[in-house]
């Protein structure tokens, strides 16, 4: 029975990253130029997910083995799991919180900025994609356009404005995240079970990171990147271009 149930849900889990990769192609790669061409311009790309779990999203990409040293991550410890995931809840449903980390961030007009969220309606999002196009932050959204609108207008989750991220946002990627996250029914059991969402973000965002590194390796350049400190020579080949990014990455 264990086994049946790890091939359904691989089953739900390699479905859903098929069809991103089916439907999303061309917005990848129009992001992908986006951030190519700001590293080329050794400028930031700043990764922000507000949200339990979407948290997560921003740590994928940040200081990771094979991942671009160019990726700052705003990791605000008010929706962080980690503070308490009840106060986490609360926090992202804040109004003015997302405003108040972004002004933190001093983003302008040079800066790239991910937002990440699986839902894409959270308070704290809304407020943080609205700051950032006020002060001419290019934005990038990361969500799920479905649950986005068939979530009822009145949730309490919502900003007060009712907006979705997708239509707030420069450009977009859509993870096809189905409403409630969890994919699986058990029989006699009321709720779902087996998220997909960080198998989501994880994907669309790792595919993203391999499009930017396909561009940039057009141009012959070294570009700069992490390796596991764990692998043969990672503390030393680090070491070589840390001295770049550590006054310029804040959370490193």
């Amino acid at each position: 029975m264990s086994e049946h149930g790890g091939r359904r849900y691989l089953s739900e889990v390699t479905d859903l990253m098929q069809r991103i990769l089916s439907e999303e192609t061309e917005p990848v790669q129009a992001v992908a130029e986006v951030l190519a061409e700001q590293i080329r311009a050794d400028r930031l790309v700043h990764v922000f997910g507000p949200g339990g779990h979407s948290n997560l999203a921003a740590q994928e990409i940040f200081f990771r083995a094979g991942g671009l040293m160019h990726i700052s991550a705003i990791l605000d410890g008010g929706t962080l799991l980690s503070d308490g995931a009840l106060r986490s809840m609360a926090m992202e449903r804040t109004p003015g919180y997302g405003r108040v980390v972004i002004e933190d961030w001093q983003l302008g007009e040079q800066d790239v900025l991910l937002l990440v969220n699986a839902y894409g309606i959270n308070t704290a999002l809304i407020d943080a994609a609205l700051t950032a196009a006020e002060a001419g932050v290019r934005t990038v959204g990361v969500s799920s356009r479905r649950h986005a609108e068939d979530t009822a207008p009145d949730h309490p989750a919502r900003h007060p404005s009712g907006a979705n991220l997708h239509d707030l946002v420069d450009l977009h990627l859509d993870t096809k995240v189905p409403i409630g996250d969890a994919v699986i029914r058990v029989d006699g059991v009321d709720e779902a079970t087996g998220a997909v969402s960080t198998f989501a973000n994880a994907f669309t965002l790792n595919w993203l990171m391999l499009s930017v590194v396909e561009l940039l390796a057009e141009d012959d350049r070294p570009i700069p990147m992490w390796r596991s400190g764990n692998a043969p020579g990672g503390d030393e080949a680090n070491a070589r271009l840390l001295s770049r990014f550590r006054s310029r990455v804040r959370m490193l």
